[in-house]
């Protein structure tokens, strides 16, 4: 079947998009919509970016609109990204606690780099989200390492991280992990507090509950 105006498989309101832009444009969506964002920085993937940000930023958004999706572009990234609008999204997939803690430790190594250096990149080690996991959340067991990988592993399929191992490392705590800026838009905070507030959350949820004291006799 052509991809004319009237092909069901293509929206109407694109009868505008020349015939050579299409396929592009089923695979921006693609990433979008199977992975929340595209990384645009090199390769193919700045092809993409650079034809979305500057001749089609409208019909995408546009396109993604009625799924509750905000259509981001980040020209100091080089990234697009489908963030749901919380209020009108069903199609919002969420995240599991394990991943969610992970996320706020991430986020807050992030904004702690951002805030004390000038640096477009932030990487940290996995020994040191370990770290940072315990001095967070010192109520609650971090992950064991196996499940870490596994959770790592997700969230670099949804590009909020990337990771590499140093030539020769033979553990994971050696394992760098780049946090990319898609993450702090996953769980977005306005500031520091705010965040505070949601990690308190979980922190007081892991703590045990107090006993009551036993009703004594009186004689």
């Amino acid at each position: 079947m052509s991809d004319s105006p009237r092909d069901p498989h293509w929206p109407r309101f694109w009868a505008d998009v020349p015939e050579e832009d299409r396929a592009p444009i089923r695979d921006i969506l693609a990433e979008l919509l199977g992975r929340g964002t595209l990384l645009g920085q090199d390769g193919a993937g700045r092809d993409l970016f650079v034809l979305a940000r500057d001749h089609y930023r409208d019909h995408l958004a546009d396109y993604l609109s009625p799924l509750g999706l905000e259509l981001v572009v980040d020209d100091d990234y080089s990234l697009l990204q489908a963030r749901p609008r919380l209020e009108s999204c069903q199609l919002l997939g969420q995240f599991t606690k394990d991943e969610t803690l992970l996320i706020l430790v991430l986020w807050r190594a992030w904004d702690d780099v951002r805030n004390s250096q000038a640096t477009a990149t932030v990487i940290i080690t996995v020994d040191e989200l370990w770290t940072r996991f315990r001095s967070t959340f010192d109520k609650i067991e971090p992950p064991e390492k196996t499940h870490l990988d596994l959770l790592l592993a997700r969230l670099k399929r949804h590009r909020l991280i990337r990771t590499n191992k140093p030539e020769g490392s033979t553990q994971l705590g050696e394992m760098l992990i780049e946090i990319l800026p898609s993450l702090p838009r996953a769980i977005p905070f306005d500031n520091i507090e705010e965040w505070l507030a949601r990690a308190g959350m979980y922190q007081q949820a892991a703590q045990p509950l107090a006993l009551e004291p036993e009703a004594t006799e009186q004689a």
